[in-house]
C-alpha cells in the first residue's frame, strides 16, 4: 500500500496520505497550555507515556507507543495533538502479555506487553575484528540497537527489549519475538487513571471512549479539581450532559477524503484544541482542516438549524458546515446551560473560562514559586505581590484576553485573619470574540 504526505489531491495509488504538522511548545510569559491528557487502550507502552506532538513526525514515538503520525493504528494520538503540543497518555488496558524469543542462552522478552511486541526480531552475528558478537534488535525491519558482548551479563536493556540469561551469547541468524498480546479494559483502570493523573499539570482531559457507566466519576473528579484544590482544568466527554463549565460534550465526528474520525475519537481532538487555545483565542467557526462531512453517532440523523439552536441551548459542542463547505466549530461552548447570577451565560463560553482560569492557575503558580515562605505578610510583602499580579494582568489585557483593567480600583490585597494570610479581591472583565452579527442595511 502506497503512502506519506500530500501537497495537492493527486495520488494516483491507493493509500493513506496524511498531512501532520508538529505544534511547538509555546513560548510565552503567560501559563503554558497545550497539555491535554486521555486514557486509551495501547498495543505498547508504558502506564503514563509523555508525547510530544513533534515525536510523532521524527519518529521518537515509535518506543513510547510503537507509532509514527504515519501508522493508521496512530489515528488516536494524531487528532488528540493536532493543536496540542503535549498528551500525558494513560495506558487504559490491563493484563496483557510480552512477546518473547528464545536464543539459547539468550532470552529477549518485550519492554511492554502488546501485540506490537511482536513486529520486534533480535539476532546474534559474529564480530570477528571483536572476537565477539553483535547483538541486534530490529524493530520492523529497522536495526535499532547494536551492542558488542561476549556474554548475556554483559548486555544492557534498550528502548525494545530485555535481556536475560546466562553465559556465553550463541551466533543466531535472528528470532522474531512472539506472543505478544494487548490486556482488556474494565472500569478499574478508569479509577487508576483518574487518582494517577492528579500528579500532572495538563489543561484538558478526553474520555474518548463511551464509557457511560463512569461519567458522573469525570465529573466528579473534574469537579474536585477545580472546586476544591482549585486546579483549574476542563474534560470532553461524548454525548453528557454535566451543566457545568468544566465539562465539554461532543457527539459528532467528521470524515475526510482519507479517513473517519468517529464521535468518540473526534472527543480527543476536542481535547487537544482546547488545551492548545490560548485565553485570547475562541474556536467558535474553528475549521476542521481537510473535513468534508460531519459524522454522526448510529441512529441520529444530521442536525438541521432547530436541532442546533436545540443542542447549543442544551451546552453541546456541535459542528456544523459553513456556507462554503467547510466543516466548523459552531460555538465554542461547555456544557453549563443554567445560569444564575454567580454563573451567567459567559461561563458557559470556553475562551471566558480559559482567561478565568489562567489567572487562577498563573496567580497560585506565582504564589507558591516566589512568595510561600519567602516575603513578609506586611504591607512591603503584599505590594510587591500585588505589582506582580497587576503586570501579569496588563500582559492579558495587552493581548485582549481581559479588557477595562484599572489597577487602582480593581484590585485590593490585605492581611487576612490568620498571621500567615493574604487575601486578593480582584475584579477582571474577560473578552470573548464576535460570533452574532446585527446588522441593519438602510436603502434609498
Amino acid at each position: 500500500m502506497a503512502g506519506g504526505t500530500f501537497l495537492t489531491q493527486n495520488k494516483i495509488r491507493p493509500g493513506a496520505y496524511i498531512n501532520f504538522k508538529g505544534v511547538a511548545e509555546p513560548l510565552s510569559s503567560l501559563g503554558t497550555r497545550g497539555i491535554m491528557t486521555m486514557p486509551v487502550p495501547m498495543s505498547w507502552g508504558d502506564t503514563i507515556t509523555e508525547l510530544l506532538s513533534t515525536e510523532l513526525i521524527d519518529g521518537k514515538s515509535l518506543p513510547k507507543i510503537g507509532y509514527t503520525a504515519f501508522d493508521e493504528e496512530s489515528q488516536i494520538f494524531r487528532e488528540a495533538l493536532k493543536n496540542a503540543y503535549k498528551a500525558i497518555i494513560y495506558r487504559l488496558d490491563t493484563g496483557g502479555t510480552k512477546a518473547a524469543a528464545v536464543l539459547t542462552p539468550l532470552t529477549a522478552t518485550a519492554k511492554y506487553a502488546g501485540v506490537v511486541g511482536n513486529d520486534i526480531a533480535v539476532s546474534v552475528v559474529e564480530n570477528t575484528a571483536a572476537a565477539a558478537f553483535d547483538v541486534i534488535t530490529v524493530f520492523r525491519n529497522v536495526e535499532k540497537d547494536r551492542q558488542t558482548v561476549t556474554t548475556v551479563k554483559e548486555l544492557e536493556d534498550n528502548d525494545w527489549v530485555v535481556f536475560s540469561g546466562t553465559g556465553n551469547v550463541v551466533a543466531n541468524a535472528g528470532v522474531t519475538l512472539k506472543g505478544g498480546t494487548n490486556g482488556t479494559v474494565s472500569d478499574a483502570t478508569y479509577a487508576n487513571y483518574l487518582n494517577a493523573i492528579k500528579a500532572y499539570n495538563w489543561n484538558t482531559m478526553a474520555i474518548p471512549q463511551d464509557a457511560s457507566s463512569q461519567t458522573q466519576n469525570f465529573i466528579t473528579f473534574i469537579e474536585s479539581q477545580r472546586d476544591t484544590f482549585g486546579k483549574k482544568v476542563q474534560a470532553v466527554l461524548y454525548n453528557v450532559d454535566a451543566d457545568y463549565e468544566g465539562i465539554i460534550s461532543v457527539a459528532q465526528g467528521y470524515k475526510t477524503t482519507d479517513e473517519t474520525i468517529s464521535p468518540t475519537t473526534f472527543v480527543a481532538y476536542v481535547a487537544g484544541l482546547t488545551a492548545g487555545a490560548n485565553p485570547n483565542e475562541s474556536n467558535t467557526y474553528h475549521v476542521i482542516p481537510g473535513a468534508v462531512s460531519i459524522v454522526y453517532p448510529a441512529g441520529v440523523t444530521p442536525y438541521g438549524n432547530e436541532e442546533i439552536i436545540e443542542g447549543l441551548q442544551n451546552g453541546k459542542f456541535i459542528l456544523s458546515t459553513r456556507q462554503d463547505g467547510a466543516v466548523v466549530v459552531e460555538q465554542d461552548i461547555n456544557t453549563l446551560h443554567t445560569f444564575t447570577s454567580d454563573k451567567g451565560y459567559a461561563f458557559s463560553k470556553n475562551r471566558v473560562i480559559r482567561t478565568l482560569d489562567e489567572i487562577n492557575n498563573s496567580v497560585a503558580l506565582v504564589f507558591e514559586r516566589s512568595y510561600i515562605g519567602k516575603v513578609n505578610n506586611n504591607d512591603d510583602g503584599r505590594n510587591i505581590f500585588k505589582s506582580d499580579i497587576i503586570n501579569y494582568l496588563n500582559t492579558l489585557q495587552n493581548i485582549s484576553a481581559i479588557q477595562n483593567f484599572d489597577p487602582t480600583v480593581d484590585i485590593q490585597i490585605y492581611a487576612g485573619e490568620a498571621i500567615d494570610a493574604v487575601v486578593v479581591d480582584l475584579a477582571v472583565q474577560p473578552v470573548d470574540s464576535m460570533e452574532k452579527l446585527y446588522m441593519t442595511i438602510m436603502v434609498g
